[in-house]
């Protein structure tokens, strides 16, 4: 006999991680991961350390250079990172 309140496989396991908040944190770590996709091989090679805490992304580098020219585009790159990411993820840059 079959069910009568039967659901798509993905729609239960969003609606688990949603109700145990780990959505969020999933697509944190998604962006994270993407960030050479994102930023670019040039940029990649020069950050190390890259984290999400409190809606906050951390960027160390290891170019003053290029600190100072994502400071100068941290703007769309939170744009671009909340594109990706479908919400408003990240609200700060900091760039180490």
């Amino acid at each position: 006999m079959r069910k009568s309140h039967t659901q798509k496989i993905d729609a239960v396991i969003r609606e688990f991680l949603n109700e145990v908040n780990l959505d969020r944190k999933l697509k944190e770590v998604h962006l994270v991961s993407e960030w050479e996709t994102l930023m670019g091989k040039m940029v990649s090679t020069r950050t190390r350390h890259i984290y999400i805490r409190n809606r906050t992304l951390f960027v160390h580098v290891t170019s003053s250079v290029l600190k100072n020219e994502l400071i100068m585009i941290r703007h769309d790159i939170i744009e671009r990172l909340n594109e990706v990411a479908g919400e408003k993820l990240i609200e700060q840059l900091v760039v180490r």
